[in-house]
């Protein structure tokens, strides 16, 4: 079976064809991604309309390049697989259409995929692995922890309450004035700098409840960076330094509490998986590899062009639930807000 996917809900143009085998064999025969960040760069952020316009501009020929590079023939294709949500409006109606446009003229079962299930099924597609695991998905919109049991099936064990983790990052880059897009930046800067010159608060350290807390970290941040003005650039390597150093003691802690409540509710992991492009720090990954391995659990994390959004994860997921006979109408509608857990999301918890 291949299924084409699309993936268009932020700032990346993204589309893919994945293989799944008679024999089990897993391939990627394709994965175009066209990121945007030279046209939010000025702005020190993405921009919606912006990013929606380079969308139509480009998926089309995204499209067809992809199906070319992994040599198959659009008739040759069991299936289309578009993200739904959640994310940037604009963006995500441009390839939601766009794929049920493709399934309505090739007569193929279209598939509305959300962007958190492709992060969260990802690890199945490189590794293979069983259920049920824990995810850790942290990016730019979005921290979870979750308790992956089946397609379609998430329990949501934690959650950010304020700002994600990526969105920490690009804020504290923000403010130090290092530029778009700010977990590279910030890490960056770190490597120099002194992780005990500033004594930054730990958000929820040692609650009970694997939850998140990362706005009054930001802030600590923003606090002493205004008492040294002017700052020097050794200031913020250390600055950086002390913040990434709180960051992964959060995020060290709040896992290894959710490690804990997974056995409690759930049962035995497979593993420790982390998805989204914080899972590219790292900081962040040899921590966590630190607790995976005290905990008796495998540590995945995909390779870095499937952490960050992108289509090859987008057509899995389309694979995953095609290979269980299901399909979407084409009148699914785009979702900018869409918990994964959708049942079991806490009121004013974020997706």
């Amino acid at each position: 079976m291949r299924v084409l996917g699309i993936e268009t809900t932020c700032d990346e143009t993204a589309a893919a064809v994945v293989e799944w085998g008679r024999d089990g064999t897993r391939r990627i025969l394709s994965n175009r991604i066209r990121s945007q960040i030279m046209e939010h760069t000025p702005f020190g952020g993405v921009v919606p309309e912006i990013a929606a316009r380079a969308h139509v501009e480009i998926l089309d020929g995204m499209i067809r390049d992809a199906v070319n590079e992994a040599g198959v023939k659009f008739s040759e294709l069991d299936g289309i697989a578009a993200a739904a949500g959640p994310g940037l409006i604009g963006g995500v109606l441009v390839g939601l259409t766009t794929g049920k446009a493709l399934a309505l003229a090739l007569g193929k079962p279209f598939l509305a995929i959300n962007h958190l299930e492709g992060h969260a099924l990802t690890p199945r597609l490189t590794d293979g692995i069983g259920f049920p695991y824990m995810l850790l998905l942290a990016s730019g919109g979005h921290t979870q922890l979750l308790g992956v049991e089946d397609v379609g099936t998430y329990r949501r064990i934690g959650t950010t309450l304020d700002d994600a983790i990526g969105e920490a990052f690009d804020k504290v880059a923000k403010m130090l004035s290092l530029g778009f897009p700010g977990g590279p930046a910030v890490e960056r800067a770190a490597e120099t700098g002194n992780p005990l010159r500033f004594s930054l608060p730990r958000p929820m350290l040692g609650k009970p409840e694997p939850d998140f807390s990362l706005s009054g970290l930001k802030t600590a941040v923003r606090l002493a960076a205004e008492a040294i003005q002017p700052l020097k650039p050794r200031d913020i390597a250390d600055l950086c330094a002390s913040f990434q150093a709180a960051i992964v003691d959060c995020v060290v802690d709040r896992t290894r509490i959710g490690i804990r409540v997974f056995r409690r509710d759930i049962g035995s992991p497979t593993a420790l998986v982390i998805a989204g492009g914080v899972g590219a720090n790292r900081a962040i990954r040899q921590a966590l590899q630190r607790s995976a391995t005290e905990s008796g659990l495998r540590l995945i994390i995909p390779p870095a062009a499937l952490c960050t959004d992108n289509a090859a994860m987008i057509a899995w997921a389309g694979l995953e639930r095609l290979k269980r006979g299901q399909s979407d109408g084409l009148d699914f509608a785009a979702r900018p807000r869409w918990p994964l857990d959708e049942a079991r999301a806490r009121p004013g918890a974020r997706a």
